[in-house]
């Protein structure tokens, strides 16, 4: 993973470090390295740097606001009516969670920038696995057989790191590996990203492990049908054309490809949800532990920022009794959703309420809000990750349960091909793993209203909030607010341009095929 960090110099304004800048021909010497050589692209997502969880491969971006599943957090469920940070001196977070971020917000920025250089990692894995390449180092027949599954794992990444340039920004600097290095890159809209990940993800299943047949971590068919189904999903959104049918052809193939729910709905936000019963609900996680892949991602944020100011609760979570001292609370509409007594016993609750008030009129003030004790660095047989800090806890960025929420939903949108009575099974399932008595729903029950609720609750800190308000028209406009939407202290309607986040401006200066979003 080190070594391929510092790889890609040429193509973005990476810094590398002149001892651990090891790709020469040299390294393509032992076979073993194009395997290495893609784990840096996997890296990416959860480090930021080669020298330790505090440190930046990219010139201008701090390792705090440019981790993959840090920053896509905060985008995706700070900017909604789930979260709150408390601590508005730390660079973007006042910003994106009042709703009033600009061009320059370093929080958007890093996601630009991370995001492009998975992308430019994975061009130059390609680069250097090309048949001409591979032909002049003789490599083996049986190392020639593997690079067609990474070279397929490599072009998921980057059509992975598209699919969220157009949901957040609907633009991206587009560069494939038939680009020279230097070459400026063309700039892809909406339109263009769309077509180019579903034709890729397309091209790529065949060569693609079969679910729940990879090392965990990487990605398989499932990753690609997952990224292919959410993307339908919002075809609306991104194109202006419904394809509900195709999401659920997708979610069907997920759902047959041999997942199941874990045993315990918590089981997938603790330190050894790669070994629990989780491994068979988790279609993608980004890694995280307190010993090689150490960052200061989403889950160690959520998890030492889930301790109270006073509560001390930080124990039981495994990272020590004080953890952040109140950094992350609840924003009053969330704690809502679960009000109904139906709700007091499910799993999927773990509110902490007592001794607090539901409103939070100080930002400022950790004492205000209810606290989520959702994710831990506990493990399910009693133990504990091995920091108090730097979790063990993946991420989990995709997991079954989200393509039985979007089965129902697409099925409700108008696409063809759903059997009802495994709709209804397949959310009555989500229920009684929750241990909720209500999981006997028909299909008269369920509709688009209870399937945006339910999401919220089975789905909430997940970073998929925002992408799921914008698809049911909630997110901007007035017709839904929350505390502090739009910098409101009970919210207020946010303008239309804020379902894109603005190109950084630092971007646009590089890239003048770049346009800046309407609105900014």
């Amino acid at each position: 993973m080190v070594v391929s960090l510092s790889s890609c110099t040429k193509d973005l304004d990476i810094t590398p470090q002149d001892d651990q800048d090891l790709l020469g021909e040299d390294f393509f010497t032992k076979e073993t390295a194009y395997k290495e050589l893609l784990a840096g692209v996997y890296a990416n997502l959860s480090l930021t740097g080669v020298d330790g969880e505090g440190s930046s491969n990219i010139e201008g971006l701090d390792a705090g606001t440019s981790q993959f599943g840090r920053v896509l957090l905060y985008l995706q469920t700070l900017s909604a009516d789930q979260m709150i940070w408390s601590y508005e001196n730390d660079p973007g977070t006042r910003e994106i969670q009042r709703n009033i971020w600009n061009a320059d917000d370093p929080i958007i920025y890093g996601m630009f920038g991370r995001t492009h250089v998975t992308i430019a990692f994975a061009n130059n894995f390609l680069r250097e696995t090309t048949e001409e390449k591979l032909a002049a180092r003789n490599v083996s027949e049986a190392t020639k057989t593997e690079i067609v599954k990474f070279r397929a794992e490599a072009r998921l990444l980057r059509a992975m790191s598209y699919y969220y340039m157009m949901d957040l920004f609907g633009q991206a600097n587009f560069t494939t590996e038939n680009d020279a290095i230097n070459a400026q890159p063309l700039a892809y809209n909406r339109q263009q990203l769309f077509d180019f990940v579903e034709a890729e993800l397309t091209a790529i299943e065949a060569d693609l492990s079969e679910p729940m047949n990879v090392e965990h971590g990487r990605a398989s068919k499932g990753v690609a049908w997952m990224i292919l189904a959410k993307m339908y999903l919002n075809a609306e959104v991104y194109i202006g054309q419904p394809k509900y049918t195709e999401a659920l052809d997708n979610c069907k193939k997920i759902i047959a490809g041999g997942y199941i729910l874990a045993d315990n709905y918590l089981h997938n936000f603790m330190a050894d949800n790669n070994t629990n019963s989780a491994v068979n609900e988790i279609i993608f996680p980004i890694i995280s532990d307190g010993q090689i892949t150490k960052n200061y991602g989403p889950t160690t944020i959520m998890i030492n920022g889930s301790v109270g100011s006073t509560e001390d609760n930080g124990v039981a979570l495994g990272v020590g009794a004080d953890g952040w001292g109140g950094a992350l609370r609840l924003r009053k509409q969330f704690v809502q959703l679960f009000d109904a007594s139906i709700y007091n016993n499910d799993t999927r609750n773990t509110i902490i309420s007592e001794g607090r008030d539901i409103e939070i009129t100080d930002i400022s003030n950790q004492d205000q809000g209810y606290l989520l004790e959702k994710y831990s660095n506990a493990t399910s047989t009693g133990g504990f990750g091995v920091d108090q800090t730097l979790v063990d806890t993946d991420f989990p960025l995709f997991r079954l349960a989200d393509v039985y929420l979007m089965y129902a939903e697409a099925h409700l949108r108008g696409g063809t091909g759903a059997n009802p009575a495994d709709l209804t099974s397949y959310i009555n399932a989500l229920r009684t793993r929750a241990n909720n008595p209500q999981n006997n729903l028909t299909i008269s029950d369920i509709d688009l209203d209870f399937i945006i609720d339910e999401r919220a609750r089975e789905l909430h800190w997940e970073a998929h909030r925002r992408q799921d308000l914008i698809r049911f028209g909630r997110f901007t406009g007035g017709s839904y607010n929350w505390a502090w939407k739009g910098n409101g202290t009970n919210g207020i309607a946010l303008p239309a341009h804020l379902n894109l986040y603005p190109i950084p401006a630092a971007s646009l200066a590089s890239n003048p095929s770049l346009t800046q979003n309407v609105g900014y």
